[in-house]
């Protein structure tokens, strides 16, 4: 090491050990607050979403890695020391964290489950101490993850059947958004992620093509097309506009015909730039002119849902979409909220020592929150569809409907198998299979129906009196 580099680069990558500290400080003032005065009642928090920022229903994602930090939580003496010596925190609370252990309950919806506003999504029973230690954490896993989820299922929708690819982590918020990105994404429906370590790390397949650079690096188009379906006879999309796209597909062409020499075929060629419905018309013209009507079209570039949808109703002969910013930002710029690419899912203490409690905020009404630790109940009509949510108290009797919130973990063990990620998207599949065009449109689609059981009724108007 240089003697003048006393700091040397780090990576910001968070091992497992630091994220005891990814929580807001005041958790652990209200922590140190309550301790002192010896209050650690039994409480219940919910997670819920009061809004949608587009369309009119969510896909559940985030759960997995939401419960593995529950039950992993610790805090190491390196840790509380810093503690310690940088915060306002005395020794006696900051030794009651030293052998945390969570031993309460969390019910939960799986992962691919549809939800709808104000419906629980999690459950979490237990000391109001530990409990108010996960929130920070669990707000930004399942918001986020729900958020991506949700976006790429209306890409899917969008697409109509066609493949979609997630190509956003590098336009991702971190790289801890990459990824998850990628693994939400593919709860949303997406085909695969260019992203490999998600490949890796959650079984998503993999998919890659040429950068321009690529292209760039040899003296003709041509000779870059060549070399790398030399390489990948079996596996070649040739990027094509890097000069002019035209001349690009008929290089393509001709390439093209070399591999069929060889006993291979061109897979696809790919659009990054320019208008997409006048390219890819003209670059299927060309493709078919020459006897490739089996090469296909791959499209990038600022795509979204509603692109997407445009493209597709004027006829584009589009194969397969790659979609980066807008997926793995969850841009929502076309619609209710301006581009706020966030979902605002909150964390709220609904029962204390049995008794439901909850926020009026009178000021504000629309951040008051349902009282009472809550099911709730998903009814089919006689066609198969899903007609009507009921969100009840927990120990409302109510015989009939689906009940969705299942038990997590109980009593700190946890109880329940985590699926394989192609199962839970198609968990999603099916959701979404069950759920009638009228709430799944791009544009203006209807609010699915969810109401609030009397009993529940009751005790929110009692408060308001």
């Amino acid at each position: 090491m240089h003697p003048d580099l006393h700091f040397p680069p780090i990576s910001a990558l968070l091992s497992e050990s630091d994220t005891a500290l990814f929580l807001d400080y005041y958790q652990l003032t209200m922590g140190q607050a309550n301790f002192i005065n010896n209050n650690n009642a039994t409480v219940t928090a919910n997670y819920y979403v009061r809004t949608i920022p587009q369309g009119e229903y969510l896909i559940a994602a985030g759960l997995e890695q939401v419960i593995h930090y529950v039950l992993h939580l610790q805090f190491s003496d390196e840790i509380l020391n810093w503690l310690l010596e940088n915060g306002n925190l005395n020794y006696d609370y900051l030794q009651s964290l030293k052998n945390f252990r969570f031993d309460g309950s969390i019910y939960a919806v799986p992962e691919g489950t549809l939800v709808f506003p104000n419906e629980p999504i999690i459950n979490v029973t237990g000391s109001s101490r530990d409990i108010q230690l996960f929130e920070t954490y669990l707000l930004c896993v399942m918001n986020f993850q729900t958020l991506i989820a949700t976006k790429a299922s209306r890409l899917v929708y969008a697409a109509q059947g066609k493949p979609v690819y997630d190509f956003g982590a590098r336009r991702a918020h971190g790289r801890d958004a990459g990824i998850l990105a990628a693994r939400a994404s593919y709860i949303g429906g997406v085909s695969g992620t260019s992203l490999v370590q998600a490949g890796r790390y959650f079984n998503i397949p993999f998919v890659g093509t040429m950068s321009h650079k690529f292209v760039l690096e040899r003296k003709t188009e041509i000779e870059a097309f060549r070399n790398y379906a030399n390489v990948f006879p079996h596996n070649t999309t040739l990027l094509i506009d890097t000069y002019d796209t035209i001349e690009g597909a008929k290089n393509a062409c001709i390439v093209a015909h070399e591999m069929e020499a060889n006993g291979a075929k061109l897979q696809a060629v790919r659009l990054d730039s320019g208008n997409l419905l006048i390219l890819s018309n003209k670059v299927r013209s060309v493709l078919d002119s020459k006897g490739l009507n089996y090469v296909k079209i791959v499209a990038s570039h600022e795509l979204d849902e509603f692109y997407i949808q445009s493209l597709l109703q004027e006829g584009a002969p589009i194969d397969s979409f790659g979609v980066g910013t807008r997926l793995s930002t969850g841009d929502t710029s076309d619609v209710k909220q301006g581009g706020v690419a966030a979902l605002g899912g909150v964390y709220k203490l609904v029962e204390k020592d049995g008794v439901s409690v909850g926020k009026l905020a009178l000021d504000e009404p629309e951040k008051a929150t349902l009282p009472g630790r809550k099911q709730v109940y998903r009814y089919i009509d006689s066609d198969g569809f899903y007609s009507t949510d009921i969100i009840a108290l927990w120990d409302e009797p109510i015989s009939d409907g689906e009940t969705l919130l299942i038990p997590i973990v109980k009593d700190g063990e946890l109880v329940y198998n985590f699926p394989h990620l192609k199962d839970i998207q198609e968990q999603t599949n099916n959701g979404l299979s069950r759920l009638r065009e009228a709430h799944k449109g791009l544009n203006c689609a209807e609010p699915y129906k969810v109401k609030i059981h009397p009993q529940l009724t009751d005790i929110l108007n009692k408060r308001i009196r």
